[in-house]
């Protein structure tokens, strides 16, 4: 057989029709792909089949305990998500729990090492009623004085501005709860590098001197922001229009013959009789409550002047937007002596 005869017959044997017998599948072509596939799926015992959703409550309680979550991006979602719960809900309504019971799970995250973590957190605390908030000032203080001497510049920066919304929202309990005063200055004085001998005397474990913001890739920002904050810490503290306990004296005798009858009616905070410290451990002069303006100057005068106008000068001296941040404390400084 010649070679033209063979390739004739292979030509026809493509065109044949082949014979199928009775049972017998078809043969699949020689190009044939097979694309069949198994599913697998897992199936859990007690797997819950409602059709309704959880409720709003229920959602609110499993977001907040997912805030102790090692996951960044989770903790940082629920954050979000109770923002929006809380902002969202209807005026003059209740939150879904109260502020006593948000704060052991939202104050940790203070010195969270994720930014945005910080970043949600302080819009949360935003949105909290600013008249449930005033209440736990002494709750607060002391993750925001542990973030304002973290080693982390941008911890220290974080707890600055939750710092700065405390003294917005609450600024008169800020500078006058049990170590509210003192305390919040030296965190002050240690993140500005302003201590001096005198001032450096006050110093405790709780506040050792933290490197200073510098102008190290940020030209200067953090140092503004502190100045920012530290002006409107002081300005509630010794400002001219700082008041104590002992407002309403100039309408003392308007109820007459009845006198002093401010101090006959139902306290307007929590714990109205705080100061006694009847129950807590005993005070030293960094964990005293300073409550008029009066008193707060005197111990600032004596401890923290000189420091805090050295520092000022300094800063004046740098110029640019440190300068003009530090014109904000100098202005506070010149009204108070006045």
């Amino acid at each position: 057989m010649g070679a033209s005869a063979k390739r004739k017959k292979e030509k026809q044997k493509d065109f044949q029709k082949p014979k199928l017998k009775v049972g017998k599948a078809k043969a699949k072509p020689e190009n044939f792909t097979d694309t069949s596939f198994k599913s697998k799926s897992i199936v859990l015992n007690q797997q819950s089949l409602k059709l309704s959703a959880p409720s709003a409550s229920t959602q609110f309680t499993h977001h907040l305990s997912l805030l102790s979550s090692k996951s960044d991006s989770q903790r940082r979602d629920s954050l979000a998500h109770l923002t929006t719960t809380i902002a969202s809900r209807p005026v003059n309504s209740p939150l879904p729990q109260p502020v006593s019971l948000l704060l052991p799970h939202l104050l940790p995250l203070t010195l969270d090492a994720n930014s945005g973590v910080r970043t949600n957190l302080l819009k949360l605390l935003r949105a909290l009623p600013e008249s449930d908030v005033a209440d736990h000032v002494g709750q607060l203080l002391p993750y925001i004085r542990a973030g304002m001497t973290h080693l982390a510049p941008d911890i220290r920066v974080s707890s600055v501005e939750v710092l700065g919304w405390l003294v917005e929202v609450a600024g008169s309990e800020v500078v006058s709860c049990a170590g509210g005063w003192v305390k919040t200055l030296n965190c002050f004085l240690s993140v500005l590098g302003w201590h001096t001998e005198a001032s450096s005397k006050w110093t405790t474990s709780e506040t050792k001197p933290a490197a200073s913001f510098g102008k190290a890739g940020a030209k200067g920002k953090p140092q503004v922001k502190v100045l920012s904050v530290l002006a409107a810490f002081l300005d509630a503290g010794i400002g001219s229009e700082a008041i104590g306990d002992d407002d309403g004296d100039s309408d003392m005798d308007s109820g007459f013959p009845v006198r002093q009858f401010r101090a006959q009616m139902i306290p307007q905070t929590a714990v109205p009789y705080a100061y006694l410290n009847l129950f807590g451990k005993p005070r030293d002069e960094e964990g005293e409550m300073y409550e008029t303006r009066e008193d707060r100057w005197r111990v600032f005068e004596a401890r923290f002047l000189a420091a805090v106008e050295k520092g000022v000068e300094g800063a004046r001296a740098e110029g640019g937007e440190v300068g003009r941040a530090s014109a904000g404390v100098r202005k506070v400084l010149v009204e108070a002596r006045g």
